[in-house]
């Protein structure tokens, strides 16, 4: 079992991230989060949490241990499959997350494509009494140097990958970059999630 791999970043997108460890390239599926603390080093360490499927074997790659915990949290929720809790850490930080759950702000939670108010409930109820009381992560990141076009692009095949329509993502970008032309990758996701759930 995997517990971290540290590498030369091959790739990386908003949606996974491919580790050169030793000449194998391990593709990591990450957040949007984690691909903010990444997008700009040349190495890194993953975190990795391991799914082991008859027609699959995944491997999540998470900047830090709290992003993992928190996924792990999550996991452990009845309902919220890997795909869910990808997206609720591409949607909230670990700090928002920890925060609305602390507080039982479902209103939040269900902010989350995906997540509608029983989930949500289940979430708080559940996790209550599990997450830490210092659970946070720093989620400062430099400006995007990318021109606009290729942001949109980027976001755009990102939320693809994250399983929304193309249709849906398409027009969703379109939108925020009138709105938003200097918004980061990162931004445009977060932003698009919010619109599209």
């Amino acid at each position: 079992m995997f517990n971290y791999i540290q590498g030369k970043i091959d790739e990386a997108t908003p949606a996974y991230a491919v580790i050169d460890c030793n000449g194998v390239g391990y593709l990591l599926e990450i957040s949007v989060n984690t691909y903010t603390q990444i997008k700009d080093l040349n190495e890194v360490r993953l975190l990795v949490h391991e799914v082991i499927r008859e027609d699959a074997h995944l491997l999540f790659g998470f900047y830090d241990e709290s992003e993992r915990t928190m996924f792990r949290l999550l996991l452990g929720v009845n309902g919220v499959g890997v795909a869910t809790a990808r997206i609720m850490l591409s949607t909230l930080t670990v700090q928002e997350l920890h925060d609305a759950i602390v507080q039982q702000n479902a209103r939040t939670v269900q902010a989350v494509k995906g997540i509608g108010a029983k989930t949500a409930q289940r979430i708080i109820l559940e996790l209550h009494d599990k997450v830490g009381e210092s659970l946070s992560v720093d989620s400062s990141s430099l400006p995007e140097l990318a021109t606009t076009n290729q942001r949109l692009n980027e976001a755009s095949a990102a939320l693809q990958m994250l399983g929304f329509a193309k249709p849906t993502v398409e027009k969703t970008i379109a939108t925020l970059g009138k709105q938003m032309p200097d918004a980061s990758v990162e931004d445009l996701i977060k932003q698009a999630l919010h619109m599209m759930s």
